[in-house]
Order: C-alpha cells, then structure tokens, then sequence
C-alpha cells in the first residue's frame, strides 16, 4: 500500500558564508529525499553537492527498496570516482578537492533505509523521543568512539569538522546503511552540520513536535537565523 508522505525542504546561506555550498532533494511522491553539503573552503563544494541531488533525483523509483538501495549506492559509488578523479583532475581546478557529504533517506510501504558519508545527519521522531540514527564520519567521532574525547571536548576541539568520508573526498567509498521499519506518525529529519549545531536536542525535537513538516522547517530555520548562522544550513522533515 502506497503511503502518503507530507514533507518540507528548505536551504539558505547563512549569514557570514559567501555562497551556499549546501543542497536538498525532496521527493516524497517518490519517497526519496536527502540533503548534500559541499565540502566547506572549496571552490567546487556546491558543484559536488549540486551534482549528488541532481544525480539521485535521476534514479528510478520502482522495485523494492533493496533494488533501490542497490541503484543508490551504485550512483553514490560513480559520483564518488567523478569527483575524486575527474574533476580533481582538471588543470584549471584550483582546488585538491571536489566533494559533500550526503545523507539520503528512501522510503517504501512500512520500511526505510538512510544512506549516508561525512557529517550531514538524520534524525527520527518517535513517540516523544528523538533518535539520530545516523553517525557522523569525522574525526570528532572517531576521537568519542575511542574514549579519547567526551562529546563535550569533541565539540571544541580545533579539528572537529575534519571528515573521514565524504563523496569525492577518498579513491575508496565507504557508505553507511541503516534500514528499519516506519511507524504511524514517525518524523525524519535531513539535515547539514549548519543546522544541528545550533540546536540543543531538546529544539530539535520541539521543532519536529510541531504539527506539519512546514511548520517544524520553520522553527528549525527561525532559531539558526536569529543567531550568527555561520554556515550554510539545510533541512528536509518528513511525516507520514
């Protein structure tokens, strides 16, 4: 049985960025959304982004969800080589690097699968409760996983943005899957590290409590613009 999906995207600059080096796709006929962040310092963060969206918003949406999870990774794992050596390549690329990281969600009947590289997350709503249910690619968490840091130091600490995987970023590509079953009145949350860092846990879910995903996108973007929004910030909410 089709389920229907009710969903709301929203992308900005910020307020000290030059250019928005994020992007969002958000398809819920499709059951496909996802949110991109280009690589922050490089000049080609918002191509590499832009590529990713455009690319996954090509796929096809028959099959079973693990067909599409197969066709996901396989574009993912393209995009990953044209990145890292066809673009890198060209002589008039001044940068070392073209690449984003990218948090996907696809969504068929009563199941789900979060695809993700790099530092871009995904959060559940469920019964009152918050979740995240993916996990950040960075040294950051490597630094936490490790015992090295608690998560209050790894948030100062001066290399906390530093990715271990991104799209573009190494020859060798890496995607993390989560795949778990939807329950009647589940929110999911896509978002960049320009939006979640400027949320306590306890706002984000005040935000996705809200009654539509138009209404919790707001609450979202009205809380990051009020202060000095720093970075670029994206979100994508979904509700069945």
């Amino acid at each position: 049985m089709m389920l229907t999906w009710h969903s709301a995207a929203r992308t900005d600059t910020g307020k000290v960025r030059p250019r928005n080096e994020d992007a969002i796709l958000n398809l819920p006929e499709r059951g496909l959304w996802a949110v991109a962040d280009g690589m922050g310092g490089h000049h080609n963060g918002a191509l590499a982004s832009r590529l990713i969206v455009e690319s996954l918003a090509d796929l096809p949406y028959e099959g079973s969800l693990e067909d599409r999870i197969k066709q996901l990774r396989h574009c993912l794992h393209h995009l990953n080589l044209r990145l890292g050596r066809d673009l890198t390549l060209l002589r008039d690329n001044p940068d070392p690097i073209v690449g984003s990281t990218v948090v996907a969600l696809l969504a068929a009947g009563d199941r789900a699968a979060c695809v993700w590289a790099g530092d871009s997350r995904c959060y559940l709503w469920r019964h009152k409760h918050l979740y995240q249910l993916s996990r950040d690619h960075s040294l950051a968490q490597q630094l936490i996983d490790r015992q090295q840091l608690r998560a209050e130091q790894a948030a100062r600490h001066p290399s906390t943005h530093v990715l271990t995987r991104a799209i573009g970023a190494s020859e060798e590509l890496v995607l993390d899957i989560l795949q778990f079953e939807l329950l009647p009145g589940d929110v999911l949350l896509l978002c960049s590290d320009g939006l979640y860092q400027s949320h306590s846990a306890d706002s984000l879910g005040a935000a996705l409590n809200c009654c539509t995903p138009t209404q919790a996108v707001a609450r979202l973007f009205n809380q990051v613009l009020s202060g000095p929004a720093r970075d670029n910030l994206s979100a994508v909410v979904m509700k069945r």
